[in-house]
């Protein structure tokens, strides 16, 4: 036996991702026996099932990039002189003009947040996100010593924020608002008006809007996506904003581990100085990976991004279809990201409780795996991801199909 016993830090004590206990609760007991091939719709990997391929403009330049043996030593911790002028000049608008001092370079798009959070947060301050939403953000600032409120999105309102929740949140430790537009889980897009009536929300209250824009213009037919700073602009310039974006998603790249913040508006300098001091913890993301994100945002891979797009929507249609009508569930309509969330009344089950019950049945039963609404902050729902190939989906659907009518009350 050791002589050492080597006790982990408070931080570590306190860094748990609740999703974990969650999808142990559906992973446990013995391994399904339904001889169907898995389907897993929990996976927020686009790469997973093969069919989302990065444009070749990103992988040759990473190919170039890497035999050039330009890009093999470190890089300032904050990013690429390269990389910030073209993440500047790509997100730079009529009303909006970043200069790449506002930019910040991180190791993804989770990368960006928790040095945010980290810049942001003391202990015991907290900052108010999305229920339901993505729960990095809660494991970011619980990490800190610091903690996460939450405001309502409403399904009734294709998952619009409510605005009154929001209000009401905010306390006096209240720093700052997490906006994530597209949405993951719920993939849904908000409209200009209604982050008009978000930012308003933070002007009133003082507190800092943060965007979590990592899905960016990943937005089907009828929507259209507006960045948080686009409006602030459009509302006079005002409201400072912060937000993070990267080449994970939008790039089909989450492997690549390159993201960014965005700082636009006054009042952020210190902050801004802040992040960059925390940067050099981590002395930068991946060089190689920098350069050739920077070659793609120069491109702006605009026939790629729109194919991209038009993929997703026939997949998402593809997954609502063989929903619609599905006793005992909703759907509702993604209008961008990768996700839909599904309702599930389990009312009109003679077995099944809530959404863990639902989700841990249907993978045993039919080996279609499905994260529980739980895992995001809400009961009885479901997040389905429509990555797969639109077939597979179809098979999907149809097995949850067998599987609810199998458990009709």
């Amino acid at each position: 036996m050791s002589a050492f016993t080597i006790k982990p830090s408070e931080k570590a004590n306190r860094t748990v991702n609740p999703i974990r206990a969650i999808v142990d609760q559906v992973l446990a007991g013995p391994p399904s026996t339904c001889p169907l091939e898995r389907i897993p719709l929990s996976l927020g990997d686009p790469t997973h099932f093969g069919n989302l391929l990065p444009p070749d403009i990103l992988t040759t330049a990473l190919k170039e990039s890497a035999e050039s043996h330009k890009y093999d030593g470190y890089v300032p911790a904050f990013g690429c002189p390269n990389l910030r002028s073209s993440v500047a000049n790509s997100f730079s608008s009529s009303n909006v003009t970043y200069t790449p001092d506002d930019i910040v370079v991180a190791s993804g798009c989770s990368g960006a947040l928790e040095l945010l959070l980290t810049g942001l947060l003391n202990e015991g301050d907290n900052i108010l996100v999305p229920k339901p939403g993505f729960p990095l953000y809660e494991v970011i600032a619980n990490s800190h010593g610091a903690s996460v409120k939450y405001y309502n999105l409403n399904p009734e309102d294709n998952w619009q924020v409510d605005l009154k929740s929001l209000e009401d949140a905010v306390d006096s430790r209240t720093v700052g608002v997490v906006i994530n537009n597209p949405s993951n889980p719920c993939g849904s897009v908000f409209g200009k008006e209604h982050l008009k009536d978000i930012l308003s929300v933070c002007e009133k209250k003082g507190v800092l809007p943060m965007g979590d824009e990592v899905y960016g213009n990943m937005v089907f037919e009828g929507s259209e996506f507006f960045s948080l700073a686009e409006v602030s602009a459009e509302m006079g310039g005002k409201i400072p904003v912060v937000s993070c974006s990267g080449m994970a998603k939008q790039y089909l790249v989450p492997g690549m581990r390159v993201g960014w913040l965005m700082f636009y508006g006054e009042g952020l300098d210190a902050l801004k100085g802040g992040v960059k001091n925390l940067s050099q913890v981590v002395l930068g993301a991946c060089h190689l990976a920098q350069q050739a994100s920077s070659v793609a945002l120069d491109d702006g891979c605009v026939e790629f991004k729109k194919e991209l797009n038009l993929k997703l929507q026939t997949q998402a249609n593809a997954m609502a279809s063989s929903l619609q009508g599905c006793h005992g569930l909703t759907i509702i309509q993604p209008q961008g990201a990768m996700y839909t969330m599904v309702k599930l009344d389990p009312k009109k089950f003679k077995d099944i409780k809530d959404d863990i019950d639902f989700t841990k049945m249907l993978l045993d039963e039919k080996n279609v795996f499905a994260l529980p609404g739980t895992c995001f902050g809400i009961e009885n729902f479901f997040r389905a991801v429509y990555c797969a190939p639109k077939e597979m989906l179809e098979e999907a659907g149809q097995r949850i199909r067998e599987f609810c009518e199998d458990h009709k009350a």
